[in-house]
Parts: C-alpha cells; sequence; structure tokens
C-alpha cells in the first residue's frame, strides 16, 4: 500500500508460466491451476460444487464434493472456447470485447453459431453478417457458442452441481453468464475478483506452506534466459526447457525420465 513498506515472505506461482516464474522468484510454492483455483475459491465461497473456468488461452471445469476435488478436465488445444476467440470475434465485429456482453444483451433473437473450431465459427460468422443478420444477435450468437462448447467438450460427462462459481477472464462477459444460466438452468455466480481466484490460492498455499524467507524482487539487473533442447539419451528425444540466470542453469524440465534430467 502506498506509503508503507511491504515485506514479502512466501511466493507461490500456478498457470501455464509457473515454473518459469516460480524458478526466477524462487516460490516456495508452483500449483497446478486445478489445485490453486479450488483453493481459491474454497476460501471464499466453501459450499461451491463446480467451478467454471475460462481464461484468455484454455478452459477448464473442476467438481468438488466436501471441499475436495474429486474430478476436472481441461481444455488446451480447441480455441473456440476461450478468451482468446471473443477477443478475435470482437475485433472483427468492430466491438470493444469489453462491451461484448452489453452487445449480447440486446439481442432478441441469436442466431446459431458452428462453435466446433476457431476456423468454423468465423466462416460462420461472416456468412451470418453477409446474409444481414443484427450485430447483437452474431454476438450472442458466439456467447451461446461458447457455452456450448464448453459443455460439449471440457464438461462431456460429466454432473454439474449448484452452486456453480464462473472464474477467468470470461466471466466478465455478461452475455456468456446468461448463456450458461440459461442452458444449464442453474443460477452461475462470479466473484468479482473471479479472474484471481488461482491467484488467490497460490497465494494461500504458499502463505500455508511453512516455508518463510525474505525477498529481493531488484530482478532488472539480472538476466534470465530459457534454452530449449532435445534430449537424445533414450527413445523419448523430450524436448527439455532450461533457465538460465546470468549464463548458469538454474533448473529445467520437460524429461520424462531420469536420463534427461540436467
Amino acid at each position: 500500500m502506498k506509503g508503507q513498506e511491504i515485506k514479502v515472505r512466501a511466493v507461490g506461482t500456478t498457470g501455464s508460466a509457473r515454473k518459469l516464474i516460480g524458478t526466477i522468484l524462487k516460490a516456495q510454492v508452483v500449483k497446478n491451476e486445478i489445485t490453486a483455483h479450488a483453493i481459491g475459491t474454497l476460501s471464499k465461497y466453501p459450499d461451491t460444487r463446480t467451478i467454471f473456468e475460462i481464461g484468455g488461452q484454455d478452459s477448464k471445469i473442476i467438481l468438488i464434493e466436501n471441499g475436495i476435488v474429486v474430478d476436472y478436465a481441461m481444455n488446451t488445444l480447441c480455441a473456440a472456447g476461450t478468451g482468446s476467440f471473443l477477443s478475435s470475434q470482437a475485433k472483427r465485429l468492430g466491438i470493444e470485447v469489453e462491451r461484448f456482453g452489453d452487445w449480447a444483451l440486446k439481442s432478441k433473437t441469436p442466431v446459431k453459431i458452428a462453435a466446433r473450431c476457431t476456423v468454423f465459427a468465423e466462416s460462420d460468422l461472416v456468412h451470418k453478417a453477409q446474409i444481414g443478420h443484427k450485430k447483437e444477435d452474431i454476438v450472442a450468437g458466439l456467447c451461446t457458442a461458447v457455452v456450448t462448447n464448453y459443455l460439449n467438450n471440457v464438461g462431456k460427462g460429466k454432473t454439474i452441481k449448484a452452486p456453480i462459481i464462473f472464474q477467468g477472464g470470461v466471466s466478465k462477459n455478461i452475455g456468456v453468464i446468461k448463456a450458461y444460466e440459461e442452458t444449464i438452468g442453474e443460477p452461475v455466480h462470479v466473484d468479482e475478483h473471479s479472474h484471481l481466484m488461482g491467484a488467490l490460492g497460490a497465494a494461500i498455499l504458499a502463505k500455508t506452506s511453512g516455508k518463510e524467507q525474505d525477498f529481493i524482487f531488484d530482478i532488472e539487473e539480472i538476466n534470465f534466459e530459457t534454452r530449449g533442447r532435445e534430449c537424445t539419451f533414450c527413445a523419448n528425444n523430450c524436448e527439455i526447457i532450461c533457465v538460465h540466470k546470468d549464463n548458469e542453469l538454474i533448473d529445467s524440465w520437460g524429461n520424462k525420465c531420469d536420463k534427461g534430467a540436467s
């Protein structure tokens, strides 16, 4: 806070770059997104049964029973159900992505958009615009398509139970929230800090890790570099990611067996 000296005692990292950032900051805790999101959510909503999360690059579902994660699924392959997909479509339609939800709520007759993949969705969007569908109906159709894609892929075979918490950057889109509620017939709750729940979980885990140290975050003068190499010690040919600090190897990962350990 302004005017106060802040002392950092512990650091936790999560997300797709958790190992890299954790290595650079010497984090006490480096946790996967499923654990971090569950811990963060349960700290505020202990009765949570289902977590929907749609970020910029991937999406996930987490199922919880009595405060314990019992099942989950992630989609990291298809961009059609992510924030980057909505951002690109908003740009194509000439709408600020922050106002996407407002446009969706104007719609009276949402159009059906094929959202099996980004290519099909973009092609269908262009076609719908060319034949004269209103912009708000196309936007509402895109929001519904994101939900349909999510439930048919990430949520396939999962039993969705309330209370349901929606997280990630896309949870700020009221059009997608409405589409979820209309599709599954249950209220979907969004916290004001829904996009930070994973970070909250990582912070809680770091705080309760029992490890403590003084951190120096003045890393501007330190040169960090990642270098990729292919391991040739066995038939796996793993791609190893090596992190160097001022040309000194400080960590590596990617090996499937001990032969590739640096």
